[in-house]
């Protein structure tokens, strides 16, 4: 019965999500540089945001039905110095927010991290979605939309404990002539997904900026947006990390133009461009708070090391499947905006990535602004 409630909620959960990028792909141990990485980074695009688009049947049943999960590090067993023995689920999206964890994931595998960890890495946010109705994920990475949209339609179930990544999107052209937001006036700009983050993004900005007469072009994920920008069919384009590193590697014509957390940060100061975040089961962190304080802390120290350890990170980013070359690694990595940000400074740029998301469409966090007790504020 319990069982069947879960699958119930967890489909009542997707109306009205869909998330950005399809599967993956594997590419094959000799392929090129440039092949290899395409689905690792096609996969990170599911990253940056749930649309506010219509969900089917068929989206649905790809939640209850899926099974398909990448393995990961786990750690089996008693830890170094745990406080609390109970094992944490940890799930994570392939992509900036799982290349922030390499680090505990190693230690992890390696029984030298302080907290009980198993972790696995999914490619769509629906799965995530799945375990954590089910209770056998108790803390995930998931898009910060994501987390709204959870929370208001498992009415609390869910709390944010931390952003996880700030902004990863980037205009990608081979114009030179582009240097500034106002550049695009009266240019074609391809994005993937309609009504998801990097949608939103872009209006916003534009708006901002008082900028008029840009083309926007939607297709269904960002391999099809690279293709048709190299194909000569837009002038430029909008990609999510790694994923825009990718496209600079695979067409030497093309760069990166703009970074679009910076021309965030330029018009929103109360708020940044916020990508990723981690939520925890509000039940699991009631019941087990020192587990919860353990992996904040674990989680903040492996963030610090993805930013500081770049040759490091990125041999453990390919250990883990989440990118196929290292070259490719070390060049994503300081553009992923990997960070770790808590408390009141998470609540602060969080709510108001929110309100300006809910002022463009409320059905971006759900319908409503989520309330305080969203916030994981553990002292």
């Amino acid at each position: 019965m319990k069982k069947k409630i879960a699958m119930l909620l967890c489909a009542a959960l997707l109306t009205g999500v869909v998330a950005g990028c399809g599967a993956s792909t594997k590419g094959e141990s000799g392929a090129s540089t440039s092949s290899a990485v395409a689905s690792s980074a096609q996969e990170s695009g599911s990253e940056v945001g749930f649309s506010a688009g219509e969900s089917g049947s068929d989206v649905a049943a790809t939640a209850l039905e899926s099974t398909s999960s990448t393995s990961a590090a786990s750690g089996d067993g008693t830890q170094a110095e745990a406080k609390d023995d109970t094992v944490v689920h940890v799930a994570s999206l392939k992509g900036p927010t799982t290349m922030g964890l390499v680090s505990l994931m190693e230690k992890s595998a390696k029984k030298e991290a302080k907290g009980n960890y198993e972790f696995r890495m999914e490619t769509m946010p629906d799965a995530l979605m799945k375990g954590i109705v089910s209770k056998e994920i108790d803390i995930a990475l998931i898009p910060a939309n994501a987390a709204a949209v959870w929370y208001n339609k498992t009415k609390g179930a869910v709390q944010v404990i931390d952003i996880n990544t700030l902004g990863v999107l980037y205009v990608v052209s081979a114009d030179d002539q582009i240097k500034t937001l106002s550049d695009l006036k009266g240019k074609s700009v391809v994005l993937p997904n309609k009504g998801a983050t990097p949608d939103y993004a872009m209006q916003y900005l534009l708006k901002e900026n008082k900028v008029s007469d840009v083309s926007l072009n939607y297709v269904s994920e960002a391999t099809e947006a690279l293709t048709d920008l190299s194909a000569g069919k837009y002038d430029a384009a909008v990609l999510p990390q790694p994923f825009a590193t990718v496209a600079t590697i695979k067409n030497q014509k093309l760069k990166t133009v703009l970074n679009l957390q910076e021309e965030w940060d330029k018009v929103a100061k109360d708020s940044k461009l916020v990508t990723g975040v981690t939520v925890v089961r509000t039940e699991f962190a009631k019941e087990h708070p020192e587990a919860v304080k353990t992996f904040m802390e674990e989680h903040k120290a492996s963030a610090a090391f993805a930013n500081e350890n770049t040759d490091e990170a990125a041999a453990l980013v390919v250990k883990q499947g989440i990118i196929e070359k290292e070259p490719i690694a070390k060049q994503a990595l300081p553009k992923c905006n990997i960070t770790y940000i808590d408390g009141k400074e998470m609540e602060s740029l969080l709510s108001g990535y929110l309100k300006t998301l809910f002022d463009l469409n409320p059905k971006m966090v759900g319908g409503t602004m989520p309330d305080e007790s969203f916030y994981y504020l553990a002292k």
